[in-house]
């Protein structure tokens, strides 16, 4: 995005110094066209021309500035005889206008009016005043005035309604992603999290039976009466998150150790490791180092003929590294099957710019490895 603003200013320039120095050769020429002989104040005058003509150059990014630089200049040609239409201070006129600065332009315009006039009657000799007049509407006539301003001023206007036509279109589709999100928040409570409460109730009571009867409660049950609850808090998060806008708090790195404790609960021995300084991290990076975490631990739950498990986190200079181990039976030459936890969390990483390897150890068991700038957005 940088690069692309840098070139998109660089091409501004460009135009802007094609466009002042094109005025000032054009001027130049009919300056220099004219039949009387040239003297040490015809020379002034070209001075004159040539700085109005490439202060137009500056004109984007100072307009009242180059204004102010281009009347002068037009009052100085004037007052040293070069007789050219005063072309750099027309344009400096549209490029005021556009840029908003209607008033100042008004009062600068009514000033060159009456400045112009004065300037050519101190020539040497004192010049009739009708010839004065007359020079002086040569260099800038009340229409040319009016014209450069009124085509700003339509430029500028239409620049406005696009900008507004803009903001109407992201308005509606920031609108469109609202509904949509509801929407999903809405199918997932009516769905989803129906099932997940049975499932939870149903957990609750075995469990609460097997005590009465002062039977041992299997690992496996306390194992879904854990997950179960877990998957309501996940889910709840999750569409408090849908409905407030994505501003809602989401599970962190100061939520591992309770996710590692739940996944000893369910039998995986799993151990934590943490290591540097802990410094301010983005909620992105925050949000995404616990959910490779999460789906790691799922995935070796799930797939791996395992009962232990190693996290370890490590804070290093700009970047968080993320290493979660096994010991089951995958093997070098065995690929991964490419599940969607797996792709998720290449998205995930991918989105903030940092690494993922996910693949089998030459000693034996799986390792997913993740690098995260602590400065992603």
């Amino acid at each position: 995005m940088g690069e692309r603003c840098g070139r998109v200013l660089r091409r501004a320039a460009v135009r802007d110094w094609t466009v002042a120095v094109g005025v000032t050769a054009v001027l130049l020429i009919a300056a220099l066209s004219a039949t009387r002989p040239a003297d040490g104040e015809d020379l002034l005058g070209y001075a004159w021309l040539m700085t109005g003509g490439l202060a137009l150059a500056a004109r984007r990014r100072a307009p009242v500035a180059v204004l102010i630089v281009t009347g002068v200049c037009a009052v100085g040609q004037q007052a040293t005889g070069v007789e050219v239409p005063a072309v750099a201070f027309l344009f400096a006129v549209y490029a005021a206008v556009r840029a908003g600065h209607r008033m100042v332009t008004v009062v600068a315009g009514v000033a060159m009016l009456v400045a112009l006039p004065l300037a050519a009657l101190a020539l040497p000799p004192g010049l009739p005043v009708g010839e004065a007049l007359g020079r002086a509407r040569d260099a800038l006539e009340v229409a040319w005035l009016v014209a450069a301003g009124a085509a700003g001023e339509a430029l500028r206007q239409a620049e406005r309604r696009a900008e507004e036509a803009e903001r109407t279109r992201e308005e509606a589709a920031l609108r469109r992603a609202d509904e949509e999100r509801l929407h999903i928040a809405r199918e997932l409570h009516d769905s989803l999290t129906h099932q997940i409460s049975i499932i939870k109730v149903q957990a609750e009571v075995a469990v609460h039976l097997a005590s009465r009867r002062g039977e041992p409660v299997p690992e496996a049950l306390a194992a879904i009466r854990e997950a179960s609850r877990e998957a309501t808090r996940e889910l709840r998060a999750t569409l408090e998150t849908l409905r407030a806008d994505g501003t809602a708090t989401a599970p962190g790195l100061d939520q591992l150790p309770e996710l590692v404790a739940r996944a000893r609960t369910a039998g995986l021995a799993a151990t934590l490791t943490i290591d540097g300084q802990r410094p301010d991290l983005p909620v992105a990076v925050d949000r995404t180092a616990y959910r490779i975490v999460q789906e790691s631990l799922t995935n070796i739950a799930r797939h791996a003929s395992t009962a232990t498990a190693s996290v370890r986190i490590d804070y290093r200079p700009g970047i968080l590294a993320i290493r979660v181990d096994d010991d089951g039976d995958a093997a070098p030459g065995r690929a991964a099957a490419p599940g969607v936890g797996l792709l998720g969390m290449r998205e995930r990483v991918a989105a903030l710019g940092g690494l993922l390897r996910a693949e089998a150890r030459d000693e034996g068991g799986f390792s997913v490895h993740a690098e995260l700038p602590v400065g992603a957005a």
